[in-house]
Protein backbone atom coordinates (compact mmCIF):
# COMPACT_ATOMS: atom_id res chain seq x y z
CA UNK A 1 0.00 0.00 0.00
CA UNK A 2 1.28 3.27 -0.89
CA UNK A 3 0.19 6.90 -0.34
CA UNK A 4 1.22 10.16 -0.13
CA UNK A 5 0.70 14.04 0.86
CA UNK A 6 2.20 17.18 -0.24
CA UNK A 7 4.98 18.51 2.58
CA UNK A 8 5.14 21.39 4.30
CA UNK A 9 8.31 21.65 2.93
CA UNK A 10 8.53 23.40 -0.73
CA UNK A 11 8.08 21.29 -3.19
CA UNK A 12 8.85 18.07 -1.19
CA UNK A 13 6.34 15.01 -1.10
CA UNK A 14 5.58 13.02 2.33
CA UNK A 15 5.18 9.00 1.32
CA UNK A 16 4.55 6.10 3.17
CA UNK A 17 4.50 2.21 2.53
CA UNK A 18 4.37 -1.11 3.15
CA UNK A 19 5.61 -3.71 1.00
CA UNK A 20 4.08 -7.10 0.55
CA UNK A 21 6.64 -9.95 0.12
CA UNK A 22 8.21 -10.18 -3.23
CA UNK A 23 7.18 -6.39 -4.27
CA UNK A 24 9.93 -5.41 -5.17
CA UNK A 25 10.33 -2.90 -8.52
CA UNK A 26 12.98 -0.64 -10.01
CA UNK A 27 12.80 3.25 -8.87
CA UNK A 28 13.29 5.35 -11.59
CA UNK A 29 15.56 8.58 -11.97
CA UNK A 30 13.57 11.39 -10.67
CA UNK A 31 15.72 14.69 -10.12
CA UNK A 32 15.15 13.90 -5.92
CA UNK A 33 16.43 13.03 -3.07
CA UNK A 34 14.34 11.46 -0.45
CA UNK A 35 15.12 11.13 3.70
CA UNK A 36 14.03 7.75 4.36
CA UNK A 37 12.66 5.74 7.06
CA UNK A 38 13.24 2.15 6.57
CA UNK A 39 11.91 -0.07 9.79
CA UNK A 40 13.89 1.61 12.47
CA UNK A 41 16.85 2.72 9.85
CA UNK A 42 17.09 6.34 8.44
CA UNK A 43 18.79 6.60 5.01
CA UNK A 44 19.42 9.00 2.59
CA UNK A 45 18.73 7.90 -1.18
CA UNK A 46 20.63 10.20 -3.89
CA UNK A 47 20.17 11.22 -7.61
CA UNK A 48 19.52 8.16 -9.58
CA UNK A 49 21.16 8.13 -13.04
CA UNK A 50 19.97 5.22 -13.51
CA UNK A 51 16.83 2.42 -12.10
CA UNK A 52 17.47 1.65 -8.49
CA UNK A 53 16.26 -2.03 -7.89
CA UNK A 54 15.92 -2.47 -4.07
CA UNK A 55 17.29 -5.21 -1.74
CA UNK A 56 14.33 -7.56 -1.28
CA UNK A 57 15.16 -8.53 1.84
CA UNK A 58 15.10 -4.89 3.64
CA UNK A 59 12.28 -4.55 5.85
CA UNK A 60 8.30 -3.83 4.63
CA UNK A 61 7.90 -0.63 6.25
CA UNK A 62 9.23 2.39 4.82
CA UNK A 63 8.48 5.96 5.04
CA UNK A 64 9.86 8.84 3.03
CA UNK A 65 10.20 12.57 2.37
CA UNK A 66 11.19 13.42 -1.37
CA UNK A 67 12.71 16.96 -1.96
CA UNK A 68 12.17 18.77 -5.37
CA UNK A 69 15.10 18.65 -7.89
CA UNK A 70 18.00 20.61 -5.86
CA UNK A 71 16.25 20.70 -2.68
CA UNK A 72 17.54 18.04 -1.05
CA UNK A 73 21.34 19.51 -0.04
CA UNK A 74 20.31 22.33 1.72
CA UNK A 75 18.16 19.74 4.00
CA UNK A 76 20.84 16.73 4.10
CA UNK A 77 23.97 19.54 4.57
CA UNK A 78 25.54 17.39 1.35
CA UNK A 79 26.36 18.49 -2.35
CA UNK A 80 23.80 16.04 -4.23
CA UNK A 81 26.83 14.36 -6.61
CA UNK A 82 28.09 12.86 -3.47
CA UNK A 83 25.46 10.86 -3.03
CA UNK A 84 24.45 10.07 -6.77
CA UNK A 85 23.31 6.69 -7.31
CA UNK A 86 23.96 5.70 -3.53
CA UNK A 87 21.77 4.78 -1.00
CA UNK A 88 23.49 5.74 2.57
CA UNK A 89 22.95 6.24 6.56
CA UNK A 90 21.97 9.32 7.37
CA UNK A 91 24.23 8.38 10.11
CA UNK A 92 27.43 8.97 7.65
CA UNK A 93 26.17 12.54 7.22
CA UNK A 94 24.82 13.91 10.59
CA UNK A 95 25.83 13.01 14.38
CA UNK A 96 25.30 9.44 14.89
CA UNK A 97 23.93 10.20 18.50
CA UNK A 98 21.15 12.84 17.01
CA UNK A 99 20.09 10.09 14.08
CA UNK A 100 19.55 7.25 16.79
CA UNK A 101 17.54 9.03 18.69
CA UNK A 102 15.60 10.39 15.66
CA UNK A 103 15.17 6.54 14.40
CA UNK A 104 14.25 5.53 17.51
CA UNK A 105 11.46 8.72 18.19
CA UNK A 106 10.16 8.31 14.69
CA UNK A 107 9.67 4.58 15.09
CA UNK A 108 7.48 4.91 18.04
CA UNK A 109 5.26 7.72 16.54
CA UNK A 110 1.80 6.84 15.56
CA UNK A 111 2.83 7.78 11.74
CA UNK A 112 6.30 7.40 11.02
CA UNK A 113 5.99 9.51 8.00
CA UNK A 114 4.50 12.41 9.86
CA UNK A 115 7.57 12.42 12.30
CA UNK A 116 10.27 11.90 9.67
CA UNK A 117 8.89 14.97 7.92
CA UNK A 118 9.58 16.69 11.66
CA UNK A 119 12.89 15.74 11.46
CA UNK A 120 13.42 17.34 8.03
CA UNK A 121 11.48 20.46 8.35
CA UNK A 122 13.58 20.96 11.25
CA UNK A 123 16.65 21.13 8.97
CA UNK A 124 15.57 22.14 5.79
CA UNK A 125 17.75 25.16 4.20
CA UNK A 126 16.81 27.43 1.72
CA UNK A 127 17.33 26.05 -1.38
CA UNK A 128 19.72 27.95 -3.85
CA UNK A 129 17.11 30.03 -5.81
CA UNK A 130 18.96 30.25 -8.54
CA UNK A 131 18.89 26.64 -8.88
CA UNK A 132 15.83 26.70 -8.18
CA UNK A 133 14.95 28.25 -11.41
CA UNK A 134 16.73 25.86 -13.50
CA UNK A 135 15.13 23.35 -11.99
CA UNK A 136 11.55 24.94 -12.99
CA UNK A 137 12.45 25.83 -16.61
CA UNK A 138 13.98 22.08 -17.40
CA UNK A 139 10.73 20.80 -15.81
CA UNK A 140 8.91 22.95 -18.73
CA UNK A 141 11.21 21.41 -21.42
CA UNK A 142 13.53 24.66 -22.25
CA UNK A 143 16.48 23.76 -23.82
CA UNK A 144 19.61 23.76 -21.34
CA UNK A 145 21.54 26.80 -23.09
CA UNK A 146 18.15 29.04 -23.17
CA UNK A 147 18.30 27.99 -19.13
CA UNK A 148 21.63 29.13 -18.48
CA UNK A 149 21.25 32.91 -20.33
CA UNK A 150 17.64 33.30 -18.91
CA UNK A 151 19.15 32.86 -15.43
CA UNK A 152 22.64 34.93 -16.19
CA UNK A 153 25.73 31.03 -15.87
CA UNK A 154 27.48 30.39 -18.35
CA UNK A 155 27.59 27.00 -19.63
CA UNK A 156 30.65 25.92 -16.92
CA UNK A 157 29.12 27.51 -14.06
CA UNK A 158 25.96 25.76 -14.69
CA UNK A 159 27.37 22.88 -15.03
CA UNK A 160 29.16 23.05 -11.90
CA UNK A 161 26.25 24.55 -9.48
CA UNK A 162 24.10 21.86 -11.01
CA UNK A 163 25.96 19.28 -9.96
CA UNK A 164 26.06 20.41 -6.24
CA UNK A 165 22.43 21.15 -6.54
CA UNK A 166 20.71 18.16 -8.06
CA UNK A 167 24.17 15.90 -8.12
CA UNK A 168 24.19 15.90 -11.69
CA UNK A 169 24.83 18.31 -15.13
CA UNK A 170 21.71 20.28 -16.56
CA UNK A 171 21.40 17.85 -19.68
CA UNK A 172 21.33 15.17 -17.80
CA UNK A 173 18.35 16.65 -15.56
CA UNK A 174 16.68 17.85 -18.28
CA UNK A 175 16.61 14.15 -20.06
CA UNK A 176 15.36 12.67 -16.43
CA UNK A 177 12.92 15.39 -16.28
CA UNK A 178 11.70 14.68 -20.01
CA UNK A 179 11.52 11.48 -19.14
CA UNK A 180 9.16 11.74 -16.03
CA UNK A 181 7.08 14.36 -18.20
CA UNK A 182 6.48 11.52 -20.60
CA UNK A 183 6.10 8.75 -18.15
CA UNK A 184 3.07 10.49 -16.66
CA UNK A 185 0.58 10.66 -19.91
CA UNK A 186 1.77 7.11 -20.58
CA UNK A 187 0.72 6.14 -17.05
CA UNK A 188 -2.93 7.88 -18.13
CA UNK A 189 -3.24 5.66 -21.25
CA UNK A 190 -1.23 8.40 -23.92
CA UNK A 191 0.24 6.79 -26.98
CA UNK A 192 3.55 6.28 -27.02
CA UNK A 193 4.15 8.48 -30.17
CA UNK A 194 1.96 11.52 -28.86
CA UNK A 195 3.38 10.90 -25.22
CA UNK A 196 7.16 10.86 -26.77
CA UNK A 197 6.35 14.46 -28.57
CA UNK A 198 4.26 16.33 -25.57
CA UNK A 199 7.33 15.29 -23.55
CA UNK A 200 9.94 17.47 -25.59
CA UNK A 201 10.84 13.63 -27.66
CA UNK A 202 11.83 13.87 -31.29
CA UNK A 203 9.72 10.74 -32.24
CA UNK A 204 8.46 7.59 -30.39
CA UNK A 205 11.72 6.06 -31.12
CA UNK A 206 13.81 8.91 -29.14
CA UNK A 207 11.65 7.96 -25.79
CA UNK A 208 12.05 4.33 -26.21
CA UNK A 209 15.93 4.98 -26.08
CA UNK A 210 15.88 7.64 -23.45
CA UNK A 211 13.77 4.84 -21.51
CA UNK A 212 16.03 2.10 -22.35
CA UNK A 213 19.20 3.86 -21.38
CA UNK A 214 17.83 5.56 -17.84
CA UNK A 215 15.55 2.69 -16.78
CA UNK A 216 17.46 -0.61 -18.29
CA UNK A 217 13.44 -0.82 -19.27
CA UNK A 218 11.03 -0.48 -21.96
CA UNK A 219 8.08 1.52 -22.42
CA UNK A 220 6.05 -1.62 -22.57
CA UNK A 221 7.16 -2.61 -19.64
CA UNK A 222 6.36 0.38 -17.37
CA UNK A 223 2.76 0.43 -19.09
CA UNK A 224 2.06 -3.28 -18.02
CA UNK A 225 3.70 -2.53 -14.32
CA UNK A 226 2.15 0.67 -13.90
CA UNK A 227 -1.55 -1.53 -14.58
CA UNK A 228 -0.49 -3.40 -11.96
CA UNK A 229 1.02 -1.20 -9.13
CA UNK A 230 0.62 2.40 -7.58
CA UNK A 231 3.51 4.44 -9.12
CA UNK A 232 5.18 7.39 -7.34
CA UNK A 233 5.03 10.66 -8.41
CA UNK A 234 8.25 10.04 -9.80
CA UNK A 235 7.24 7.51 -11.94
CA UNK A 236 8.57 4.57 -10.15
CA UNK A 237 6.41 2.01 -8.25
CA UNK A 238 8.63 1.27 -5.59
CA UNK A 239 10.37 2.37 -2.73
CA UNK A 240 13.38 4.87 -2.72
Amino acid sequence: MYRERASRIPGAVVWARTLEPGAVAPVLPDGCMDLLWRDGELLVAGPDTRAYVPDAATGPRYAGVRFAPGAGPAALGVPAHELRDRRVPLAALWPGAEVRRAAERIGQAPDPAAALEALALARAGEPDPLMRAVAARLAEGRPVAETAAAVGLGARQLHRRSLDAFGYGPKTLARVLRLQRALALVWRGVPYAEAALAAGCADQAHLAREMRALTGTTLSGYARAAKSATPTPSGSWSVA
